[in-house]
């Protein structure tokens, strides 16, 4: 069998796609490629697999714990990082900055699978904090290492997201017409295709027109998808090193998505730029576009739409992208701007007029819910889809 994280490695080898030859533009379609190993290699380039998860896994992501008494849950830990970003993380230049390994913990609140279930961070002593306004952006003095809150891990269908509303804006799961929402399985692709999150400290403006989409922001964090050999788990808070990124155009707004590595990935060294990606992971890029144009179809929905014909901009593009975003968030978070329903909670922005003493953040944990009723995971969940807007089968 085939891992399942490199099924468009599958396809590049027999010569042909199963995606329709005319979805994506030529900058992004896979260059020919000489694979470096046969397709029953067990190379560590491919070694994760959804396969041996199990279905709440699979489906519901991450970890569970123990939730009636908060039980405490160490988020990622980081041993080494390499060189910090660009031409400085290439394999010419092997010193290594060490990091200390994550501050950061999850406490599960309420009955997983079900609309009360929540995921709470709190920092090394044990303080309640919120995830948006209280992690760094920036990983190192030099702002090329980034931290990124994982919502939704590799191969899962849940569709969780930082909860922008309450406060301390715990992760929990989204919620369509009182039921807990799951992505479809869009054939080929199995849930998401990537460990999928957001950059702490980042805010999409909803008041501001940008210059490239010509669209205004989504209202949220700007996203991250991290594209590393290892399955993430809910709740971590990963270094990651930005490539490139994809402007998704979702029902008229700018929904920027940043393609990033773990900084601790074996093959970081490799990729660099946006360049690097089709070179060292041929077809993702592509798969990417494909995904998100279609994920959305068995709900009834149309394709989505894409800024710059699809293409993906380079890591340079991305990272001004991310600063804008984050003096965007500055303004949120010091009331220089309407805070269009976000709750800015936070127990470490100095001069924020929504700064709260711990205890005051620990209250507002403690209050959160603990029970829940959960819903039986849907036999739809194990289904493939196919076909196109028209015409959407299931299997």
């Amino acid at each position: 069998m085939y891992p399942a994280v490199c099924w468009w490695r599958r396809i590049a080898w027999r010569g042909a796609c199963a995606l329709p030859s005319g979805t994506f533009p030529d900058a992004i379609r896979p260059r020919s490629h000489q694979p470096s190993f046969p397709p029953n290699s067990t190379s560590t380039r491919c070694h994760s697999s959804f396969f041996a998860a199990t279905d709440v896994q699979r489906f519901c992501g991450g970890h569970l714990s123990s939730v009636g008494d908060s039980k405490l849950l160490p988020s990622a830990s980081l041993s080494r990082v390499g060189q910090l970003s660009g031409r400085e993380f290439s394999s010419s230049n092997k010193a290594k900055h060490k990091m200390t390994a994550s501050k950061y913990q999850i406490a599960e609140r309420g009955a997983p699978n079900s609309t009360d279930y929540r995921v709470y961070f709190k920092n090394e002593n044990g303080q309640s904090i919120s995830p948006l306004h209280d992690i760094p952006l920036y990983a190192n003095d030099e702002r090329t290492v980034y931290n990124m809150v994982v919502e939704v891990p590799r191969w899962t269908n849940a569709k969780m997201e930082i909860s922008l509303g309450e406060g301390l804006n715990p992760i929990k799961q989204d919620v369509k017409k009182g039921k807990l929402r799951f992505v479809a399985n869009c054939f080929p692709h199995h849930g998401y295709i990537w460990n999928y999150g957001a950059f702490p400290q980042t805010w999409e403006n909803p008041d501001h027109l940008d210059a490239d989409t010509g669209c205004k922001g989504d209202n949220d964090p700007i996203d991250v998808l991290e594209i590393g050999s290892r399955i993430a788990k809910r709740g971590e808070v990963l270094q990651v090193k930005i490539l490139g990124t994809i402007a998704l155009i979702d029902e008229g707004e700018t929904d920027w998505k940043i393609i990033t590595i773990n900084v601790n990935d074996p093959l970081v060294d490799q990729v660099n730029d946006i360049g690097d990606v089709e070179t060292v992971f041929p077809g993702l890029l592509r798969a990417s576009v494909e995904w998100f144009k279609i994920y959305k179809i068995p709900d009834g929905k149309p394709e989505n739409q894409f800024a710059f014909n699809g293409d993906a901009k380079d890591a340079a593009f991305a990272t001004k992208t991310v600063a804008e975003t984050h003096r965007f968030w500055q303004q949120l978070v010091n009331k220089e701007v309407d805070n269009n329903g976000i709750s800015c909670l936070n127990t470490t922005v100095d001069g924020s007029p929504y700064l709260v003493a711990n205890d005051a953040a620990d209250e507002v944990f403690a209050k959160s819910a603990t029970g829940g009723n959960p819903e039986p995971v849907s036999e739809a969940l194990h289904k493939w889809h196919f076909g196109s807007e028209n015409s959407y089968s299931k299997l």
